[in-house]
Formats: structure tokens, sequence, C-alpha cells
């Protein structure tokens, strides 16, 4: 089964819904979506109906925007609460807490964080809200002086904030502030299945231009990554999933590590795969689907598949746009030149730069020993690809 809701639904997950003829709820941005296909959408009733008579059934969202759908309709079982366990950031902690007893993180309402005090502060630590979404309200406080500066970014953010995502997406009302997690970031799509069994779709690495960057502008994945971090991330997914009593359901976890066994989670994203339909990477890298995959529990061959794409290295890059532009003032973009960063780029996509901060995603394939295309992009003014 399939919920879509904005921002982004991809031609993969289109495709792939065409080909397996699961019920996808009739709503807004399905009929958008699937206009001018034969495609039959399921009316809400009935959805509701399948979902009720097998509740083990894997069901799957592109968005985190459904949440409040299934919160009000799917509440016979208890995916409602499995949900908010990851969602809230706060309950996230409480869950794994025995896994990192003396891990710092302190819940703080958004009218209260003036109040705190750097100096109480585990520097360097990271505040955002309790539930959040893209990096959105997220800071990173290096100093006591620079605790200050994030309360007062935080306060002038919210209200431009606030518009662009759901309540159950996000929320800011709550913010937590946690101790930094020391070490590499990845990414993992993954999903349990039917017997509660954690299953990997791809391993993603995060790249940041510098110590204090909180941003998701570029992401790779590489058989290097996958056959280094597979099975250390497996054994994680594996705790997690028997706490929260898992089956049938898929997640996006992001996750730092020290290289030395110890792993440490930043966040659990419930019901989906990497946000913006960016799962896709894992297509174009090794030709997995990962919408395929859950619904009908097939699993990567990662032996099989780690020897065909050595030297690779596959990226996502994010057009941002800079929050002090007047995106309303953009009168159109350059894609060819932000395209033409990139000696191959595998796929472009648009984005509405008026409703979104975004102009573009990019997935673009590079030698692994030529790194330097996406160093640059790190760096990179975006800027100049706007037209006004």
């Amino acid at each position: 089964m399939f919920i879509l809701e904005k921002p982004y639904v991809s031609e993969l997950l289109k495709e792939t819904m065409t080909e397996l003829q699961r019920p996808v709820l009739d709503n807004n941005v399905a009929r958008q979506t699937l206009q001018n296909t034969s495609f039959k959408l399921t009316k809400a009733k009935e959805f509701i109906e399948a979902y009720s008579k097998d509740l083990s059934q894997p069901l799957y969202s592109n968005s985190e925007n459904a949440i409040d759908w299934i919160d009000n309709n799917l509440n016979i079982g208890d995916l409602p609460r499995k949900i908010r366990l990851f969602k809230d950031k706060s309950k996230f902690r409480d869950l794994v807490k025995s896994m990192y007893p003396d891990f710092f993180y302190r819940t703080v309402k958004f009218e209260e964080l003036d109040r705190i005090k750097g100096e109480e502060l585990p520097i360097p630590c990271v505040v955002k809200p309790s539930v959040g979404f893209f990096s959105l309200g997220v800071h990173m406080i290096e100093s006591v002086e620079g605790w200050l500066k994030a309360v007062q970014a935080i306060q002038s953010e919210v209200d431009n904030i606030r518009p662009l995502y759901p309540a159950k997406v996000l929320e800011l009302d709550n913010f937590i502030i946690e101790e930094c997690i020391e070490g590499e970031e990845f990414a993992v799509d993954a999903y349990y299945d039917t017997e509660g069994n954690p299953v990997i779709i791809n391993i993603l690495g995060h790249l940041f231009a510098s110590s204090d960057d909180v941003s998701d502008r570029c992401y790779i994945t590489s058989t290097e990554i996958i056959n280094k971090h597979h099975n250390e991330f497996l054994n994680l997914l594996q705790e997690i999933g028997k706490r929260a009593e898992l089956k049938n359901f898929p997640i996006h976890i992001e996750v730092r590590t020290d290289g030395r066994g110890n792993l440490g989670v930043i966040e659990v994203n419930p019901m989906r795969f990497a946000g913006w339909c960016v799962t896709d990477l894992a297509y174009y890298a090794y030709g997995i689907n990962p919408y395929k995959c859950f619904m009908e529990g097939i699993k990567p061959d990662w032996d099989k598949i780690s020897g065909c794409c050595d030297g690779k290295v596959f990226a996502m890059v994010i057009g941002e746009i800079d929050s002090a532009v007047d995106r309303s003032k953009i009168t159109s973009v350059d894609y060819d030149g932000f395209k033409a960063n990139f000696s191959k780029p595998l796929e472009l996509r648009e984005i509405d730069n008026k409703e979104y901060p975004v102009f573009a995603f990019i997935f673009a394939e590079v030698a692994a020993d030529n790194m330097d295309e996406l160093k640059k992009m790190l760096h990179a003014d975006f800027t100049k690809y706007l037209n006004f």
C-alpha cells in the first residue's frame, strides 16, 4: 500500500506503483501524480478497510506529510505509536537510553530557549526541533557565544519555517539539545521484514563543508561504503527493531561511527526511505528498487553487487537556495549551468523554488579517485544559477 504526499514523487516511484498495482490512497497528490494514467486510486474508506483487514501488510509513504492522515485513519493498530516513537526525538532518546547511558539530551520549550545558559551545556552540542525534517531549525553549538547566536537565529527562523510542513512533520514548540556525536555521518535506508529482521537497501555517506555545517547538500554511496559498514549498521538496526517491535516497517536512520565500532544514532525517520525520493540513488548505483524491495520482501545480494561498481561513487547534491534570497523574485533557474558541474550527471530534478528553498536535486556518478568534483559543491554559491 502507498500514501503519496508532498514534497516530491519520483518517476521511479510512479513506475513501481504502476507495476505492482498495490492500493494507492486517493488524495490530491496521488491524483495529480497519476493523472493521464489508467491507474485506479483507492478511496479513503476502501483504503482503511483494506489496511484494517491485514495490519501486517507493507505500507509506504514517500513523505512524512502522511503522518497526520495515518494518525487519524489507521489507528486500529499500533502504527501511529511506532511512528511517533521515532518522529519525536525525545521519545526516541528515551527508547535507546540504556544503549547510550552517558548521552546528554534535554527537551526545552521554544519560548524557554533563551533561559538556558550556554555554560550549562556540553559544548559542542546541537539544538533542533524535537519533531523535525530536512535540517530545518538545526544549529550546531561550538561555544557559549554560539549558543546565544543559535537561539537568536531560531527565534528569527521559526515564522519562516513553520508554514513549510505539517505540524506532525515539523513541530517548533519543543526543541531538543543533544551532545554532539563524533565521527563520520551516514544515512541508512532499510526496512524490517515480516519476521522483524532488518534489510539494508542503501548506505549513504554525508559530506560536510565544515565542522559546523548541518546542511543536507551532498550524500554519496559506493560499494566501499557498503562493504565497510553494512554489518555494524545491521546489528544496530536489529537492536532498535527489537526494542520498538518493528515488522514490515521502512525507516531512514542517520548514524555516526568513529570507525572503532562505536555507533551513535542521530535520528530515525519512519515510514519512508531517504526523503524527496532521494532513495532512488540506490537504483542508479546498484539497480536496487527500494520500493519494490520493501513491498515484495526482496533482499539485495550485497556480495554480488559489491564487485560491480568498484572505483565509482554515486552522489546526490541539493541545489539549495540561501535563506537570504527572496525566492519570490526568482524569475528562472540556469539548470544547464548547475548540471554542467558534473562530469556524469544521471538525473536532474527541477523543484518548485517558490514553494521550497531548493531549485534542484541532481544524481551523478564520479570516479572514486576524483572527489574534487563533489567537494567543490560543498562550498559552491548556488545563487549564481538563479535569475532575478
